[in-house]
């Protein structure tokens, strides 16, 4: 690196000097340092999450109990869902942003960057103090991810305030990764970049940004009204003291609905990123895909009670919930065709990070249609809580969330890191994970559709032969994951220098900065133009 390219992040660097080793990870504001901190961790909270899915699996390989106590199960379940929304998922995202955001927008690092160093400290406090859940008395939580008061008011084991304790610390993280990102994208754009110039992972990101801001007070609030049923006599929950079970499913899942787009959009924005480039293309329709990130994002607000429909709640919510749950499939349309349109009549290559974008598009679309049958009020009084809902938000999550962030590690490794990962390993750990994936979670539909009750650790016979392929399916896409943590490591240590331009066979168009001096130094805007 040459003097004029010295950034302000070597400049860190250079004033840290005795802080070397363990505390230079400790103590770091580098946002790339930061980066890899938040990818590690949602690494290992995935393989610590999956390792309970295996549990589940094992439990459901056939009829009757073998493995567990139906109590063990429940926490299994619950737990699982608790680590791979909160700890694999988001500080997954989160990672790709620490790394990607600076560098997409021209800023030296991120806005707040102690801050940024405390929002990924807090994390690994967080999870142990769920994790020890498991050793206490009574042992985890076991009421469901969704932690339906009054079942986890009145009949928790003990460790549920340490639960409430690690949901408050996992929130505060969230919302101060939140503002960081927000701050940045609005301040720190190289002179001349406007909010239109934006890569569109910087969009899906400063979007999904203002819905963390916006939710995440919202799980505070209804924890701090579960731990004061708990210890202070209030009842929020409890009918018997002139509470409403119900309302806590009202404000959980006007939470946990935008969640479930937090954990999307930014996969939607890594997509947007690698199919330009495989296609040699520009990104069909740049503007409505802005558009419709918004307008999914808005929309995410007025659709949470779709997970209510067998409440008992009158017919008039029931079909604005419906009607409005129907309408988010248009912008989310919007997308998928747009995604399309760029791939059409392109001259495609299918590097590892193109097949996990393509699979994302199509597997994504089989969650979406599947979720417009959820949608339907009548129809979900048959399908709510059978596997068909599990079938459903899996398949948006891991094919979705899951692969969008392997397919981001996968396009920016190089960048990141200056070598080249293995192609063919590459490949044959999106051919294991795709046939295990839909091994697992395809044949879900059909035990749903039968009628098969989720969270519950026997099953009637009929359902055994699926439930039997589905956890083969499982332990196949659990292992799978062993290629991709061997290859990463491999590429990081020995792996081939990678080219200026890692994708120099897939060049495409690439957001290039004008001058390579630092900064501050830059008077023209950001151009982006083609290599080809």
């Amino acid at each position: 690196m040459s003097e004029q390219t010295l950034t302000l992040d070597d400049h860190e660097h250079h004033e840290h000097g005795p802080a070397k080793g363990l505390l230079r990870w400790v103590f770091t504001t580098n946002h790339k340092d930061i980066g890899t901190l938040y990818l590690i961790f949602s690494l290992t909270m995935f393989f610590i999450g999956g390792m309970m899915a295996m549990v589940i699996r094992a439990e459901l390989f056939q009829p009757g109990l073998q493995l567990v106590e139906p109590g063990f199960f429940n926490q299994m379940t619950t737990m699982h869902g608790l680590i791979m929304v909160f700890g694999a998922v988001m500080p997954g995202f989160v990672g790709l942003a620490n790394w990607q955001i600076p560098l997409m927008v021209g800023a030296p690092d991120m806005a707040l960057p102690r801050m940024n160093n405390w929002s990924f400290w807090i994390l690994p406090f967080a999870f142990t103090m769920l994790l020890s859940t498991l050793f206490m008395d009574g042992g985890a939580p076991d009421f469901g991810w969704t932690f339906y008061a009054p079942l986890s008011t009145t009949y928790a084991p003990p460790s549920v305030t340490f639960f409430i304790f690690a949901i408050h610390m996992m929130g505060i993280s969230s919302i101060m990764g939140a503002m960081n990102i927000i701050v940045t994208l609005f301040n720190m754009r190289a002179p001349g970049m406007s909010l239109m110039q934006m890569p569109m992972f910087a969009w899906s990101w400063l979007i999904t940004a203002f819905l963390l801001v916006a939710v995440m007070p919202v799980l505070a609030a209804v924890v701090t009204m579960m731990l004061m049923d708990i210890h202070f006599a209030t009842s929020f929950f409890s009918a018997a003291g002139g509470g409403d079970p119900v309302l806590f499913q009202h404000i959980f899942w006007f939470f946990g609905h935008p969640e479930v787009y937090i954990m999307i959009l930014p996969a939607f924005g890594v997509v947007s990123q690698i199919l330009p480039t495989f296609s040699r293309k520009p990104l069909f329709g740049y503007h409505s895909m802005v558009y419709a990130l918004i307008a999914i994002a808005i929309l995410s607000f007025v659709v949470w009670a779709h997970h209510m429909f067998t409440v008992g709640m009158p017919i008039g919510g029931q079909l604005f919930f419906m009607y409005s749950t129907m309408l988010i499939a248009v912008p989310t349309g919007v997308k998928i065709f747009n995604w399309v349109a760029t791939m059409f009549k392109g001259s495609l290559s299918f590097e590892t990070p193109m097949l996990f974008a393509v699979a994302f598009v199509v597997l994504f679309t089989i969650g979406g249609f599947s979720g417009i049958m959820l949608a339907i009020a009548p129809i979900d009084f048959q399908y709510q809580d059978t596997y068909f809902v599990v079938a459903h938000f899996h398949y948006v999550l891991v094919p979705g969330a899951v692969f969008g962030i392997v397919a981001g590690v996968y396009y920016w490794l190089p960048k990141w890191c200056g070598k080249m990962y293995d192609e063919s390993l590459g490949k044959t750990h999106f051919w294991l994970s795709f046939i295990g994936l839909n091994l697992t979670f395809f044949p879900m539909h059909f035990v749903g559709l039968a009628g098969m009750p989720r969270r519950i650790p026997d099953y009637s016979l009929q359902f055994a032969d699926f439930n039997m392929m589905a956890s083969m399916g499982a332990f196949l896409f659990g292992a799978s994951q062993l290629v991709f943590v061997y290859l990463v490591i491999k590429a990081i240590r020995s792996g081939e220098k990678a080219a200026q331009v890692p994708w120099e066979s897939a060049e495409g168009l690439e957001w290039t900065l004008p001058t390579p001096l630092p900064y501050h130094t830059f008077t023209t805007p950001p151009v982006f133009e083609s290599k080809l």
